[in-house]
Parts: structure tokens; C-alpha cells; sequence
């Protein structure tokens, strides 16, 4: 079963600090300046965000006096999770050097996931994307300037590789893909992981190998699964292992844990409505962000890639649209998870 459209819409439902309302979105820019007011963390890693939507409504609920609700939260707001960043040619350079100059300050690793390929998520839930190749080049060197020699870890387009190999924009989005990880890679100390789906979506693993060496994965770090989505750590391990096993350079992975603590929804059809991979209920956080401990010495890490909390799509009636925070749905997930 394909799990389509999971990715996130925008990276920018990070409000400025002053902002009253967490779940509008907020531009590049304003976003930028908000990360101006960075302080040093309590604990190096995994750059965990001091404005995100999830911060800001533990702010909110804790002025409400909704004490046991926002302690609930901080099971994520406390959390590394990753930024993304979408559209904006000519912002995301400054959007880029603002997250990582607020994590240096912090002496953290911020994750950022590159999400603005053309024909983004091949109009479907998450549709988008540059204009054109050529608009995409531009950004993602704008992208790549904003890394500026720092450390950083990428990944490259979720779901682009697993629908070109589906036959959406395959010769073109290769292409693209390539380019885009050389550009990265010279950006400085950059690790770089090309998208490559989860476990249930390509089944075809030398196919899917094969895309993958055709989007540069020779001179990535390797590739990201699960992004997300639900599917369990050790089956994306075992997947991944399969992959990296049909590529000569034998590549490294990371899987997005963020909400596979119970796994996915199994069964026939839809829920009230809406896919299986979409929002679906009842499911856990899953183990925090890690670069040890992971299962296997070729995973180099645990990641939180989708923030939780954020809609998959308006799937069913009255379900925010891609990206955009769904406090409601945060809450059960760190409520349901120990």
C-alpha cells in the first residue's frame, strides 16, 4: 500500500515569540527574526526549538491555567524536532542562517528537511513546490548559503524519490536531486539524507535503490524513511538494511520515530473517511530523537522529522489542512504516550 501525500505543506507554522495565536502560520522572514532571542540550552544534541507551535501552546494553556494539559505537551515541546522549510527563493537563505545561528547558540545540531521540489507531493495533499526547475536551483543554493560552514543535518524531499519511481517528474526530479546534494555537501559540514518513503509504500527495493543512486545518494550521507508516517522502527531497519544492501556504497539511514510509537493503523479501507495514513487515531509518540542506540550500526539516528501535532491533510471534514498545527491532535498523542 502506497502511503501517499504525508508530508508536511509548509515549514512555517513557527510564529514569532509575540505571536497570541500558535496555530497561524508565519513567514519566513517574521519567523527569522523571532529566533533572534535564542538563549544557551540546558543540554547539547539535537537542536530543540524555542519557538515552535508546540512551545508556544504550552505558553498559552499554562495562561489558561490548563496546568496538566500543557505538561502533557511538553512531551514534545521539549523535544528536537525538525524545521521545515518550503518556497521562499529569496528568504530561505536568511530563514536558514536564523535557525541555524539560534542553535549554535544553543550548542545544538538543528535538523532542517528541504521541502520545495516542483510538483511537490504530485498535487495531492501537500502540492506545491518551486515554479520550475530553475527556481528550484535558485533555492536550494540560496538554501545552502544560509548553512554557512555549520553544522546541520538534511533531509532532502520527502516522498520525492518514492513518486518518481511511481512515475511522477522521475527524469527531471532525479535530476534535481542530484544537484541539490552536491550543493548541500559543499556547503559546509552539512549531512545530507535523501527521502526514500517508508516500508509499505515501494516494495520494490531495487527499483527503489536504483532511484536513489540516480538522486545522488553516492555523495549523501544516506537516506531518511518513514517520514511522516507510522510504521515501526524495526521494520523501517529491516527496510532500510534491504536498501542500503542494493546500493554499492551501502549507504547509512535515519527513520523519523516521531509517531510510531504504537505503528500504523492496520485494516481494510478507510476511517471515517479519510486513509489510514492520514491523522489517524489512537497512535503513540515514538522514541525521542537519538544518534545512539538506534538497532543497528548503519541507522545513524532516531529522528523526529514530522513535527507532531501537525495535520497530515483536511482528510476528513473539519481536519486542518497539510502542516498546519492541530493542538487537539497533540494532545492525544502525548497523552496516549508514557
Amino acid at each position: 500500500m502506497a502511503a501517499r501525500a504525508v508530508t508536511l505543506a509548509l515549514a512555517l507554522t513557527l510564529l514569532a515569540s509575540c505571536s497570541s495565536d500558535p496555530s497561524g502560520p508565519a513567514t519566513q522572514t517574521s519567523a527569522a527574526a523571532a529566533y533572534q532571542n535564542c538563549r544557551p540550552a540546558a543540554a547539547a544534541g539535537f537542536f530543540v526549538d524555542p519557538n515552535s507551535a508546540a512551545v508556544l501552546q504550552v505558553q498559552r494553556w499554562e495562561g489558561q491555567q490548563r496546568a496538566d494539559d500543557a505538561a502533557a505537551l511538553r512531551k514534545i515541546a521539549d523535544r528536537p524536532v525538525a524545521t521545515w522549510t518550503s518556497d521562499g527563493v529569496t528568504t530561505v537563505g536568511a530563514y536558514v542562517d536564523a535557525i541555524l545561528s539560534c542553535a549554535a547558540t544553543q550548542h545544538q545540531v538543528p535538523v532542517l528537511v528541504a521541502y520545495n521540489i516542483p510538483h511537490r507531493d504530485c498535487g495531492n495533499f501537500s502540492s506545491g513546490g518551486a515554479g520550475s526547475p530553475d527556481e528550484y536551483k535558485t533555492w536550494i543554493r540560496n538554501f545552502a548559503a544560509g548553512i554557512r560552514k555549520r553544522q546541520v543535518t538534511v533531509i532532502l524531499e520527502p516522498d520525492a524519490v518514492a513518486h518518481a519511481v511511481e512515475g511522477c517528474e522521475s527524469e527531471e526530479r532525479y535530476a534535481l536531486l542530484a544537484d541539490a546534494v552536491t550543493v548541500l555537501k559543499s556547503a559546509g559540514p552539512a549531512k545530507v539524507y535523501v527521502d526514500a518513503g517508508n516500508p509499505r509504500w515501494i516494495t520494490d527495493v531495487r527499483k527503489l535503490a536504483d532511484a536513489l543512486q540516480r538522486s545522488g545518494i553516492a555523495k549523501a550521507d544516506g537516506f531518511s524513511l518513514n517520514v511522516a508516517n507510522f510504521v515501526t522502527t524495526a521494520d523501517n531497519i529491516a527496510y532500510g538494511r534491504q536498501i542500503s544492501d542494493a546500493i554499492p556504497s551501502k549507504p547509512h539511514f535515519v527513520i523519523d520515530t516521531s509517531r510510531n510509537g504504537a505503528g500504523p493503523l492496520d485494516g481494510p479501507g478507510d476511517v471515517d473517511g479519510g486513509p489510514r495514513w492520514c491523522n489517524p487515531p489512537g497512535r503513540l509518540l515514538g522514541a525521542p530523537p537519538t544518534t545512539t542506540n538506534t538497532g543497528d550500526p548503519r541507522a545513524d539516528a532516531l529522528l523526529w522529522i514530522k513535527r507532531p501535532g501537525e495535520s497530515d491533510g483536511a482528510c476528513r471534514p473539519g481536519e486542518p489542512a497539510a502542516g498546519q498545527w492541530w493542538p487537539e491532535y497533540a494532545l492525544d498523542l502525548a497523552k496516549r504516550s508514557t
